[in-house]
């Protein structure tokens, strides 16, 4: 059974979560054999405050674009 997590900036709406899991579930399928009703996958949305990139947090970045 595969397990897929993947942790993003949070901002992406459901459809563009639904096509990006349908996607990696037919890669899944397609490249490992696996079964798609056996793929799991986690999304984790993280807040643009708690990621920290190049010297700044994302979220100051976003206000102050340089």
């Amino acid at each position: 059974m595969p397990i897929v997590n993947i942790t993003m900036l949070e901002g992406r709406t459901e459809d563009q979560k639904r096509a990006a899991t349908q996607a990696i579930t037919e890669a899944l399928v397609q490249h490992c054999g696996a079964k798609p009703e056996n793929v799991v996958i986690t999304i984790v949305d993280v807040p643009t405050t708690n990621v920290y990139m190049n010297g700044m947090l994302v979220s100051d970045k976003r206000r102050n674009p340089s």
